[in-house]
């Protein structure tokens, strides 16, 4: 493990499998997040026609120069993945398929479904508590605010376990490839996507208070407003965030509109 925390895929056949449930073609753009020594990176870059790859570690370098030298499609950024810019990657990813640093693959995930809209495939190597968290059903104990934005982006397509020998080092918690694809409802929720994270994120904030509290805590609208709301839409006024399904938190964005609208 590096300094930065890293586990190493070594089984070049489990980066067969990620590239074949990401359904990587011959003309996609694959966003690579931390290509480590480069086991996948030299798999996708045999199948697609450009691998963006982004590693933080300059300590790689020797490893990933083999890789450059052996595959001209291969476009190396150094830097911070959590930083860098995904609208500014030329040409634009198309697919997304790595092996994510587990301390920072929720937040990479989350923003790529905004970020990177041309982007319909994913296939992520991540913690197995992440995976299940991903794509958790309502009112189960690992359904949350990250449940909600995913099963609203995306639609899950397959779920591998993966034993932790695969790795160098072994790492201490199971992990899971995860493979998902883009909602067909996308460019539906697209102009509203932050306004519906920011309600999203305001109704789990206080788990053990109301969706009403929540909201008027995050100042999105008053307590009796969201409820009034609540009561018009069907719900309970007392009703929690986690029994709320994903498909719900739009319709509860636009009545909470109509209900906060200042009359003229």
């Amino acid at each position: 493990m590096t300094k930065f925390g890293q586990n190493f895929l070594r089984d070049p056949n489990l980066a067969h499998v990620a590239v074949d449930r990401a359904g990587v073609r011959a003309d996609d753009v694959v966003l690579e997040i931390g290509p480590g020594r480069g086991i996948l990176t030299a798999v996708l870059a045999d199948v697609a026609a450009v691998v963006q790859a982004i590693e933080i570690d300059r300590a790689l370098e020797p490893d990933l120069a083999a890789i450059l030298a052996q595959h001209a499609n291969v476009r190396l950024t150094w830097g911070d993945a959590m930083r860098i810019p995904f609208g500014e990657l030329d040409p634009a990813p198309t697919a997304f398929v790595a092996n994510l640093p587990y301390s920072v693959a929720t937040p990479l995930i989350l923003r790529s479904i905004p970020e990177l809209p041309l982007v319909d495939r994913w296939c992520v190597m991540v913690q197995r508590e992440i995976a299940d968290r991903l794509f958790a059903e309502p009112s189960t104990p690992a359904y949350g605010a990250v449940s909600v934005l995913m099963r609203l982006g995306c639609v899950r397509t397959d779920l591998h376990p993966v034993g932790r020998m695969v790795f160098d080092p072994p790492p201490r918690v199971d992990s899971a490839l995860v493979a998902f694809r883009r909602h067909v409802d996308w460019p539906v929720l697209a102009p509203s996507w932050e306004r519906i994270v920011h309600l999203v994120h305001a109704g789990f904030a206080h788990r053990r208070k109301t969706l009403a509290n929540g909201i008027a805590m995050a100042g999105i609208a008053t307590r009796a407003e969201a409820q009034q709301t609540l009561v018009l839409l069907g719900r309970d006024p007392r009703i929690r965030a986690e029994a709320i399904e994903p498909d719900g938190w739009p319709g509860l964005l636009n009545a909470l509109d109509a209900a906060t609208v200042v009359p003229t």
